[in-house]
């Protein structure tokens, strides 16, 4: 909804993971484990970084990406990151039966989330509250953010 509003490009990493390997996301696990699959995310994320680092596109993340020795920098210096912070009780039906397709949403995925969450707000220029708002609100509350 975001791009769409901006007229840009909207990008999912783990869709341009897909594609480059020609593999699904568990397939990468399986074949690479977690350690083969960031150092696809981070080839992504600096080759999709510089490609729009002249224009505008909306570029979806995984909530691992944080966790790659210099994302934080490149997402702080190259992007405008905006994390979409959400609580746990509504996080959880969000990840219910996802497992098949994102590996680490199965069990433990709670403590990662707080692992992860001083990353999260390091990386992050603006910090939304995601957990009351519909998606075209939260929409809306992004585009303003970023004017």
């Amino acid at each position: 909804m975001v791009a769409d509003a901006l007229g840009c490009p909207f990008l999912d990493l783990d869709d341009i993971i897909v594609k480059k390997a020609g593999k699904t996301i568990p397939q990468i696990f399986e074949a690479e484990g977690e350690r083969g699959f960031r150092r696809r995310e981070k080839q992504a994320l600096e080759q999709t970084v510089e490609k729009y680092s002249e224009s505008t596109a909306v570029l979806a993340l995984g909530g691992g990406t944080v966790t790659i020795p210099g994302s934080l920098g490149l997402l702080q210096e190259k992007t405008l990151c905006i994390y979409l912070q959400a609580d746990v009780d509504t996080l959880r039906p969000r990840l219910e039966g996802t497992s098949g397709e994102r590996p680490l949403a199965g069990e433990g995925w709670e403590e990662r989330l707080a692992d992860r969450l001083p990353l999260y707000e390091k990386a992050a220029h603006i910090t939304l509250d995601a957990s009351a708002l519909t998606p075209e609100q939260l929409a809306d509350e992004i585009i303003i953010s970023c004017l």
